[in-house]
């Protein structure tokens, strides 16, 4: 079965840091880029960052740059987001899904997760 599960959610006050993962099973995930996406309440579905198959390139919503950083461990089959200086506009649940490549089509993704929930509050 092909899934992706996120995980590393939780409550962190402003100015904190959190790493999120994103772990497949049933495929390779190197084969993939992988997405990340954020929804608040309220608030449709936005991309926040990309890492490609290819070469490993990144690609992030002005939102995050500079904050948030992606990577990929092949070998665990898992892809991270880490999330420094957090807001609290960033909160939402947080979701990955793969694609061939990294695109702003969130239709072109595939095998969404279910989703980790990140709160950010004093």
């Amino acid at each position: 079965q092909v899934q992706l599960v996120e995980s590393g959610g939780g409550l962190v006050q402003p100015g904190g840091s959190l790493r999120l993962s994103c772990a497949a099973s049933g495929f390779t995930l190197d084969y993939y880029a992988i997405g990340w996406f954020r929804q608040a309440p309220g608030k449709e579905r936005e991309g926040v960052s990309c890492i490609s198959s290819s070469d490993g390139s990144t690609y992030y919503a002005d939102s995050v740059k500079g904050r948030f950083t992606m990577s990929r461990d092949n070998a665990k089959n898992t892809v991270y987001l880490q999330m420094n200086s957090l807001k609290p506009e960033d909160t939402a649940v947080y979701y990955c899904a793969a694609s061939y490549q990294c695109t702003t089509t969130q239709v072109d993704f595939g095998s969404w997760g279910q989703g980790t929930q990140v709160t950010v509050s004093s």
